[in-house]
Parts: structure tokens; sequence; C-alpha cells
């Protein structure tokens, strides 16, 4: 999380600053972006597009706590809108190394079902179940109440299961 101090600076324009606080979200970042756009090079993009994209608005960020959902918003938006411009199929090209072909499937199988649901839905999965995060940190994110969060996770959960089939684990 990033200390609020170190925030402030950047937003003052402390380059230095900023540059931490996006190196010590990174590996995050990535793995969001990943999850959206299921390409290195895409995902790798859309990191640097929200980075710009940040440095550029940082003196618009009211509370300094709030940066870290602030960026991966602007990240999550941004995946969305290249994935209506490219509309790209999934790609099978992953590191082989210890993965069987029944976990590749299953693998595939589940981010199909995650990505055939609605982009209200495949936000909350995304962030709960692959990024980790608590309800209270994606209703930050998604600008919404607690208890909407817990309903699309609810709703989405059962998406997942209609496309998975009833005893589709996840």
């Amino acid at each position: 999380m990033a200390c609020e101090a170190i925030v402030k600076k950047a937003i003052k324009g402390d380059d230095e600053a900023f540059y931490s606080i996006i190196h010590d979200n990174k590996e995050q970042l990535y793995r969001i972006a990943f999850s959206y756009l299921k390409n290195k090079e895409d995902s790798l993009e859309a990191i640097q597009e929200m980075t710009f994209r940040a440095y550029k608005n940082i003196s618009k960020l009211k509370k300094p706590k709030y940066f870290k959902t602030w960026i991966i918003r602007i990240l999550i938006n941004y995946c969305v809108d290249e994935q209506k411009r490219q509309r790209k199929t999934l790609t099978l090209n992953r590191s082989s190394e210890g993965i069987t072909d029944s976990d590749r499937v299953e693998k595939l199988t589940v981010e199909s079902a995650v990505d055939k649901l609605k982009p209200k839905y495949k936000d909350v999965i995304v962030l709960k179940y692959f990024e980790d995060l608590t309800i209270s940190e994606i209703a930050d994110i998604m600008k919404c109440p607690e208890g909407t969060i817990k309903t699309r996770l609810s709703r989405g959960l059962a998406s997942l299961r209609k496309y998975l089939g009833e005893d589709g684990e996840f």
C-alpha cells in the first residue's frame, strides 16, 4: 500500500516519489492488466498508458490514501477500452513449464467463463479472486457501495457456475 507521505510528494511533482509508488505496485498492476488483455505486450502497454495518465493527472487526486485504487481504476478502464477496440481471441502461447494439459484446459475454461461475464461482474471476480482484494477495497476501486459489490460477486459467481456447469470449480 502506498505511503500517503510519498503520494503527497508525487502530487507536488516529485518524480522519484511517483516512480517509487508505481514500482511498488507493478506486479499487481501487471496481473490485473493481463487478466483482461491476455497478452504480455498489451498488458505492458496498458501499464505504460496507465502510468502516463496517472502522472499527467496526479495533481487532481484529492485523497492520497486512494492512490492505489485510483491507478487500478485507470488501468481497468484502459483495459476495457482496449478490449473493445481489439476484440482479440485468447492466445494459447503461454509458458507450459510444470503445467499439465488438464491444468491448462481447466485454466482456459475458467478464464473463458470469466471473459463471458458482463464487465461489472468480471471486474469484481477478477479483483476478488485473481487479485485477492477485499470487498471494501473493491468497493473503493469501483466507487460502489459494499452491498453492490457483494451482489455483483454473487451474481458473477452464479453466472460462472452456469458457464462451468453446476459442479464447476474455481
